[in-house]
């Protein structure tokens, strides 16, 4: 059975976003997520869940997640064929934006329910913003609770649930502590993510992956 430790460890604890942008986004923001074994179309609630939403699309329209990749598939050992699958840019710190608030499920009613998707974070509620996971199955242990922030869902697979499935059920092995036996043995690619809906805006901010080759 996944734990509320399920998401904490790796890259997720060093991934940080930004602020709320000013600008106000339509209510649901459709986002395309590209890969080799087909796309994913999440429907982001920004009504419920402005900050989170808008951390993401940061991310999406500066286009830092362009060839980032699917890396950890997290499977239930209960319920056979369940769990999530997590991508983003892991530890690459040339991709971070700045922190933003925890939206608690108690606060934005959103639950991790099947094909839920959710900022990865580490132990820190302020440690989410550049790793998510889409869950494959219902998550309610990482919903807010007493005593347990829990993590922040913000919306849900309408297209291409397939494909997570697909994901979920490779190969993995490696990791260590929460990570243990789950990291992906060939990482599946993420070529691009896309808005589909509202106006792109992009941060502004530098964009050094680009530039910088990242070390081996």
């Amino acid at each position: 059975m996944l734990t509320r430790r399920g998401l904490i460890g790796g890259g997720a604890a060093l991934a940080l976003a930004p602020r709320v942008a000013a600008a106000r986004e339509p209510a649901v923001v459709r986002v395309r997520i590209v890969t080799p074994v087909g796309a994913i179309i999440v429907a982001l609630d920004a009504r419920r869940a402005p900050a989170t939403t808008a951390n993401f699309l940061a991310y999406v329209d500066d286009e830092r997640f362009d060839g980032t990749r699917f890396y950890r598939a997290a499977r239930s050992k209960a319920k056979p064929g369940t769990g999530f699958i997590q991508g983003g840019i892991q530890t690459d710190a040339r991709r971070i934006l700045p922190p933003f608030p925890l939206e608690t499920t108690d606060k934005t009613g959103i639950r991790h329910v099947d094909g839920a998707i959710s900022m990865a974070r580490g132990a820190s509620p302020k440690a989410a913003g550049g790793n998510f996971v889409l869950c494959v199955g219902a998550s309610p242990q990482m919903d807010a609770r007493p005593g347990y922030l829990g993590y922040a869902a913000f919306g849900k697979v309408v297209a291409g649930m397939a494909v997570a499935k697909r994901i979920l059920a490779v190969p993995t092995g490696g990791g260590f502590d929460a990570m243990k036996g789950q990291m992906i043995l060939r990482p599946i690619p993420i070529i691009r993510v896309e808005r589909m809906d509202g106006v792109k805006k992009p941060t502004g901010r530098p964009r050094p992956w680009l530039l910088i080759p990242r070390r081996p």
